[in-house]
């Protein structure tokens, strides 16, 4: 089928799965390995929003005082190879990968990032490792609206897919997720909202 020409909003998905092109977005990362949701995901994570935080005015671009915070999974090469809909089921999850994100303009610097982190140091945990900068192209995605707890992502992603694999799609990149709203360890999950977008060809 043809591709999408237009390209979505960074932050927009419906809730019944789409083929759409996602723009090139920079952002500022923290890497990590092993099961979310653990303490240490946690600490990057919030370091991560501490560094944008303290980012110059013309650095920063989420739309809330809040961060947009979005995470990029994948497995090591040795890992069993998985499809959009058995991402988390086919591995372990102990062995997922990711990268920790949040978008930032595309003027940002590296020199930003290092006075950034040192500044944040003072309100977050440094969790060590590189905070660095990191650009996704543009590219043709299929994604969705979660609505919900984290755990209930598997049915979710059954339906994106079943979406692709319609379409002769297969996932080429990373699982991304973007939490559209704020979230700790303690936050109820029942209302928040979580783009599932990934990369097909």
């Amino acid at each position: 089928m043809p591709e999408p020409g237009a390209i979505t909003s960074h932050l927009a998905a419906a809730d019944t799965p789409e083929l759409v092109r996602a723009p090139k977005a920079t952002f500022l990362s923290v890497g990590g390995s092993g099961r979310p949701g653990t303490e240490a995901f946690y600490r990057k994570m919030a370091f991560v929003t501490a560094v944008e935080a303290s980012l110059p005015g013309a650095s920063r671009i989420s739309p809330s005082d809040a961060c947009v915070i979005e995470i990029l999974y994948w497995y090591p090469k040795q890992a069993k190879s998985v499809e959009i809909e058995d991402f988390y089921t086919g591995n372990s999850i102990d062995l997922l990968e990711y990268r920790i994100t949040t978008r930032v303009a595309d003027s940002t610097t590296h020199n930003a990032i290092v006075s950034a982190r040192r500044d944040a140091a003072g309100r977050a945990d440094d969790p060590g490792g590189e905070v660095e900068l990191f650009t996704l192209p543009e590219s043709l995605v299929v994604q969705v609206m979660h609505h919900g707890p984290f755990k209930d992502e598997f049915e979710t992603l059954a339906r994106l897919g079943a979406f692709a694999r319609e379409r002769g799609l297969r996932r080429s990149g990373p699982h991304r997720e973007i939490h559209i709203d704020p979230f700790t360890a303690q936050t109820p999950q029942d209302a928040l909202r979580t783009i599932l977008r990934d990369p097909v060809a």
